[in-house]
């Protein structure tokens, strides 16, 4: 049986009641409202086959935290959301990067946390047959129906491995709560993770604020070539500091990573803050500028892809 999400009401009483220290809630309900008049921005000239023959590592960036990661001939696909809206509340500003039916066959599928913009369960459905392996951070799999698919559990530095493709969850700084009042409980079930395979390592931040687990993660896995890390929301950030990297932290947390490139992601996709549109890239050039790392920021429009050298 497949879950339904809940209804806008449910939704926004639950978030009310398990994140009681959002007073911009009205505000941001009302921002909600005003762009959702606006047009779904579509993406011109969108891949349609996003295999790369010979690549040994590819990245293309569908949107918020979904990205396709292709590491020789396994292909990684992280936080799928394919839907118009998440949780019926947050619109999607600009359409998917690529169509779900254009995925090719995924070798394993990742979801960072339990919260509405990463763990889709309507995605999930939509291209369900295209996925071999689903992993989830620790006691997130009760809010995953059943699924065809194989699904799986990770504790902080848990691997998983098939074919040699190796995952590993390490650590963020988040929460995992679905419907907030559920916060209480679910206090773990949030995860960055390291993907290796064939030689290269990548590593997919899903949605953290600043901490230590990026130099424990560096120390265990020297060498990391690709980190995809949130650069958004920034605003408001004497709330957004709790749980979400702003774009000099994010620089930040890449140097800590001691990454070879960077590639931003959440942000400008879905109504989810008081962010201006283009504020987080443009914030993110500035502070690589600053580092001096400016060659090692590969920023990429939605629907862009990417072969690294």
């Amino acid at each position: 049986m497949k879950v339904r999400a809940p209804s806008l009401l449910a939704l926004a009483v639950l978030a009310v009641a398990g994140c009681r220290v959002m007073t911009f809630m009205p505000r941001f309900l009302a921002r909600t409202v005003e762009l959702g008049f606006q047009d779904i921005r579509k993406v011109e000239s969108k891949i349609v086959d996003p295999v790369r023959p010979g690549a040994e590592l590819a990245v293309l960036w569908v949107g918020h935290a979904t990205v396709l990661v292709q590491i020789a001939d396994k292909f990684v696909l992280t936080d799928p959301v394919f839907t118009d809206t998440v949780g019926q509340v947050s619109k999607r500003l600009v359409e998917p990067g690529l169509d779900a039916e254009n995925l090719p066959p995924l070798d394993l599928v990742l979801v960072s946390h339990m919260h509405f913009d990463h763990l889709s369960l309507g995605s999930l459905e939509r291209i369900e047959p295209k996925v071999r392996d689903l992993v989830v951070p620790a006691r997130g799999l009760v809010y995953v129906p059943g699924f065809s698919f194989r699904t799986w559990e990770l504790e902080t530095w848990e691997s998983w491995e098939r074919d040699g493709l190796r995952v590993t969850a390490v650590p963020v700084r988040h929460n995992g709560f679905r419907y907030g009042l559920d916060g209480d409980w679910m206090t773990t079930s949030y995860t960055a993770y390291v993907i290796e395979y064939a030689g290269h390592t990548v590593y997919f931040g899903g949605d953290t604020a600043m901490t230590r687990g990026f130099r424990a993660t560096a120390q265990r896995f020297p060498g990391i070539e690709l980190a995809i890390l949130p650069i958004a929301p920034i605003h408001p950030r004497e709330f957004m500091c709790r749980s979400h990297l702003d774009p000099a932290e994010a620089v930040e947390a890449f140097v800590e990573l001691r990454a070879r490139t960077l590639v931003p992601m959440h942000y400008d996709t879905f109504v989810n803050s008081f962010d201006e549109l283009g504020e987080a890239p443009r914030a993110l050039a500035k502070a690589a500028s600053a580092r001096g790392l400016t060659d090692r920021v590969m920023t990429l429009r939605v629907g862009e892809q990417r072969v690294l050298e």
